[in-house]
C-alpha cells in the first residue's frame, strides 16, 4: 500500500479511532479486507502503537494533578539516555517521557492525585535517580487543548468582548 493512503488511515485513525472500517475504506476508496490488513501490519510494526480516550478529567468529579517535569540528567557511558529514559517511563505516575533538546533532557509528564503526591514522586523517586542530576516540576493549571482537541466552549469564555 503506498505512502498516501498510508497517512491517510493514520491521520483518520488518530482523529477517531472508533471509525468503522468498512465507512473507512469507503472512504479511502479501497477494500475493507485490504485496509484491516494494513491497520494489522502498521500495529505490528509499531506504527500504530494503541488506541486510547481523549477524557477531560476537569469535567468529571475526579481530582487528577498534571505535571511537566523538566529533568537534567548525566547521559550514561555506553548507554546514552537510553536506559535512564526507559527507567522513568516504568514509573506508574509517568504518562509520557520525551528525550529533548535545549536546557534540560528530559520532559516528563505525570499524573496524580494531588500537588502533595506529585511532590512525593519527584522527591522519592526521580530525584533518588543517581543519572538526575536537577528537575524543574510545573504544575498544569488548566488544558485548553489537548491531543488537538479543544477542551473549552464557547459559553465557557466568561470574558467580555473589547475591540478597538
Amino acid at each position: 500500500m503506498n505512502e498516501i493512503v498510508r497517512e491517510k488511515i493514520l491521520r483518520n485513525l488518530e482523529t477517531n479511532s472508533r471509525i468503522d472500517l468498512h465507512d473507512l475504506a469507503i472512504m479511502l476508496g479501497i477494500e475493507e479486507a485490504e485496509l484491516a490488513n494494513e491497520i494489522q501490519k502498521m500495529e505490528d510494526e509499531k506504527i500504530i502503537c494503541g488506541y486510547t480516550t481523549l477524557i477531560n478529567w476537569d469535567n468529571t468529579s475526579k481530582e487528577i494533578v498534571t505535571a511537566l517535569i523538566e529533568v537534567k540528567v548525566t547521559p550514561q557511558r555506553n548507554q546514552g539516555f537510553e536506559m535512564l529514559a526507559e527507567r522513568i517511563s516504568k514509573f506508574q505516575e509517568v504518562t509520557s517521557c520525551y528525550l529533548m533538546s535545549g536546557g534540560f533532557d528530559f520532559m516528563v509528564l505525570i499524573e496524580g492525585k494531588s500537588m502533595k503526591e506529585v511532590a512525593k514522586f519527584v522527591f522519592n523517586k526521580l530525584s533518588t535517580l543517581d543519572s538526575v542530576l536537577s528537575s524543574s516540576t510545573h504544575f498544569v493549571l488548566k488544558k485548553y487543548k489537548d491531543h488537538g482537541v479543544s477542551l473549552v466552549s464557547e459559553e465557557d469564555d466568561d470574558r467580555m468582548m473589547v475591540s478597538a
